[in-house]
């Protein structure tokens, strides 16, 4: 079975982590810290956004593959993962822009990530139990 939808918005998340990565490192070359932050607080925001992505991304992408796996239609695959993406985007404008503090597009960014994994957890769940009958 072809699982090539969420393969999209894996790769499109994958782009990402190395993106937010690579920020990391330019600043910590920029200030020459190679370790942690020294208080640098544009390192700071750049570890978190990256750590934020690393940590949400695992589960978000997994519930996604087996929400393809149980055959839910590809326009609500595509529906959540351009929800996903664009989540993504937001919190980390936000958290960046807000310097770590309330920022509409962390908000936001932070609320839509979750809303997708919620939506896919319950729709997992819904395969489940709808397989038992």
């Amino acid at each position: 079975m072809s699982v090539a939808i969420s393969g999209l918005y894996i790769s499109i998340t994958a782009i990402f982590v190395v993106m937010f990565a690579m920020r990391v490192i330019q600043l910590r070359r920029k200030y020459k810290i190679g370790l942690g932050t020294s208080g640098n607080e544009a390192l700071r925001l750049a570890n978190r956004v990256h750590a934020n992505l690393v940590e949400n991304a695992p589960i978000a992408m997994l519930l996604l593959v087996v929400a393809e796996l149980n055959h839910l239609p590809g326009l609500f695959l595509h529906v959540l993962g351009i929800i996903w993406i664009l989540g993504r985007i937001l919190h980390a404008i936000g958290l960046t822009q807000g310097r770590g503090g309330y920022h509409l597009g962390r908000f936001w960014g932070g609320l839509l990530s979750w809303l997708v994994i919620l939506m896919l957890a319950g729709i997992n769940l819904g395969y489940f139990f709808s397989s038992l009958g």
